[in-house]
């Protein structure tokens, strides 16, 4: 049975990535760590503990705690690490950047000395997980490849590319086994509201105007976050130590036909009149450094890795929204106190 240790598991994409990993990974166990600030909510990992009760601890902390980190690694057995921890969200960063350069730096940095220590050179393999907005934005044509070179646009990627950067030095350095991988934009169930699609979805089932920054002709390329956690799977297990991968489903939309999807999938399950969708869209003053376009070439992971996306994105969109509407006390539950300030503070109302 190999241990591995999972961080921000709390999350949007780490609870989906414990499901997926405990079913099928049979013969590993998570430990998973997460601090349960703003976007951790432990409704996220309902029921895992009694479905796996000896392959599934959770403990709450902070990756920036060293004392905590590394009791964890030699208490556990840790010989492999899941970096999912991160504050990820662009606005936020604009507007309190410090948090993203605590948690995306020093954080990995801590989990990375921590391996370091715990491993001293003999096996244990971390896997970095980022953002294909550490190589900045593309203009109308082009794809981002493992080679582009990094452009961050926001304190969220700047500090992403930073963790990026530490990850690879500590293999070339002490000779860890790392692997980054850089993946598109998720979706999918238990996403934060305040990120695009269900930012959309529960705006609209609220009755309240969709806010789309500027015209809504930025482009963002989008994969399933199962397809994204099968992904990070096959590179901990097959990628070479060292190497990036990109993880992508040649899936771009431009964001004003995105959510004008998502308002004809809503109006189909409502019964609403499709005829009102441009209503419900409220055109907003772009925000500072909006990256253009996002494109990921996942040729790599496909080659090296046998890498293949099996959600369909209008299949994987209509889950996702049923998800939301089958689910409304969840995201409810979330829709109170700080993220309704920070959406006042970021649109100008609540």
């Amino acid at each position: 049975m190999r241990t591995v240790l999972v961080t921000g598991a709390a999350g949007f994409i780490g609870s989906n990535f414990v499901r997926l990993a405990l079913e099928e990974r049979p013969d590993w166990r998570l430990v998973v760590l997460d601090a349960l600030t703003y976007a951790g909510n432990l409704e996220n990992l309902e029921g895992v503990q009694e479905a796996y009760p000896e392959r599934y601890r959770f403990l709450r902390g902070d990756v920036t705690d060293a004392v905590q980190v590394q009791a964890l690694f030699q208490e556990e057995g840790v010989s492999g690490v899941f970096h999912f921890a991160a504050e990820s969200h662009v606005d936020r960063s604009i507007l309190g950047p410090m948090a993203f350069v605590r948690t995306n730096v020093l954080g990995t940095a801590t989990l990375l000395e921590a391996a370091r220590s715990a491993w001293k050179g003999q096996g244990g393999r971390f896997l970095q997980v980022s953002t294909d907005e550490v190589y900045g934005a593309l203009g109308e044509t082009g794809l981002f490849t493992e080679g582009t070179p990094l452009d961050p646009s926001s304190p969220y990627s700047a500090s992403k590319a930073a963790s990026d950067h530490l990850a690879l030095a500590y293999h070339r350095t002490y000779g860890m086994e790392v692997v980054v991988t850089r993946c598109c934009n998720n979706y999918g169930p238990y996403q934060f509201p305040e990120k695009l699609i269900p930012f959309m979805v529960t705006r609209a089932l609220e009755g309240k105007p969709c806010p789309v920054y500027g015209r809504g002709e930025n482009v963002r390329d989008w994969i399933h976050v199962d397809d994204h956690n099968r992904g990070v799977i096959l590179a901990f297990e097959k990628g070479a130590p060292g190497e990036v991968y990109n993880l992508g489903a040649r899936c771009e939309r431009k964001n004003l036909e995105l959510v004008r999807a998502l308002l004809r999938e809503l109006s189909r399950l409502k019964g609403w009149d499709e005829g009102g969708i441009g209503e419900r869209i409220a055109f907003v003053k772009d925000r500072p450094g909006h990256d253009w376009r996002y494109a990921i070439d996942p040729s790599k992971s496909e080659r090296e890795l046998g890498f293949r996306p099996r959600v369909p994105f209008e299949e994987g969109l209509r889950s996702t929204v049923a998800w939301y509407l089958e689910h409304e006390g969840w995201w409810r539950r979330i829709l109170s106190g700080e993220y309704r300030e920070f959406v006042k503070r970021q649109y100008g109302e609540a």
